[in-house]
């Protein structure tokens, strides 16, 4: 496999408390080789002292090959009653590990890189192997993402994270499904429960075509914490323009 020492080489990096972020979003292993797309999130935390918390971040990425996929953000956040403002810079690169459809499981492998702009902000290393797999017109998504921060009040154990989604592909305009996020603690000693951010809800995906290959490709969630660690809700929002 051309990755096949990607991966121990990378989770060796991934040595802190770490959250996923309300406009993170479910990973997919899949790489177009040549596709370009225009990315926009956009997510916003109520918390369970009534506080808000946003966060959004605009991209662009590249299928470099068959492999790799590569995309460089910039991210915003906001606070409460503060303006939004800059917030870090983001290098994610995903790697597709299989061919696509030979085995049950699709397999694939992210690493993603977060530069803070805000003195005092830790700076960020995530990893993790993605999954996969098809039951007719059921999808599947599962990942497992270990968080490492670094720098200027960083350090710590590993954190581990899961996401995962689960979707019926009815039509390429209109799927949809379930999607589910958790931050479980130090990676070999998890947080107690009652500690443990963990959130799920429906979704919605879409693809619309533009013409001349390419596509306006959607995903949304309204998720639900579980647990008084959890924000109350979270609404995530996603736009790809896929040319």
């Amino acid at each position: 496999m051309k990755f096949r020492h990607l991966i121990p080489m990378l989770s060796a990096l991934a040595v802190s408390q770490a959250y996923a972020g309300p406009a993170d979003y479910v990973y997919d292993p899949i790489v177009e080789q040549g596709e370009k797309e225009i990315d926009f999130k956009f997510g916003t935390d109520h918390l369970r002292d009534g506080t808000l918390e946003q966060g959004a971040s605009i991209g662009f990425g590249y299928g470099a090959t068959e492999h790799w996929f590569t995309e460089f953000y910039l991210k915003y956040a906001r606070t409460g009653s503060e303006s939004a403002k800059f917030d870090a810079f983001e290098w994610e690169n995903r790697f597709q590990l299989t061919e696509t459809g030979k085995y049950p499981v699709d397999l694939g492998f992210v690493t993603e890189l977060e530069i803070t702009h805000a003195p005092g902000d830790p700076n960020e290393f995530r990893c993790g192997p993605l999954l996969r797999a098809e039951f007719g017109r059921l999808q599947i998504n599962g990942n497992a993402l270990f968080t490492k921060t670094f720098g200027e009040n960083g350090g710590g154990k590993p954190q581990f994270g899961y996401q995962w989604q689960a979707k019926y592909r009815w039509k390429e305009a209109v799927e949809v499904g379930i999607q589910g996020f958790g931050d479980l603690g130090p990676w070999n000693q998890w947080d107690p429960r009652e500690e443990r951010s963990q959130r799920i809800g429906p979704a919605l995906f879409g693809k619309l075509p533009l013409g001349n290959r390419q596509h306006l490709a959607y995903n949304a969630a309204w998720l639900f914490g579980m647990g008084d660690a959890s924000p109350a809700h979270t609404f995530r929002l996603q736009l790809e323009y896929e040319y």
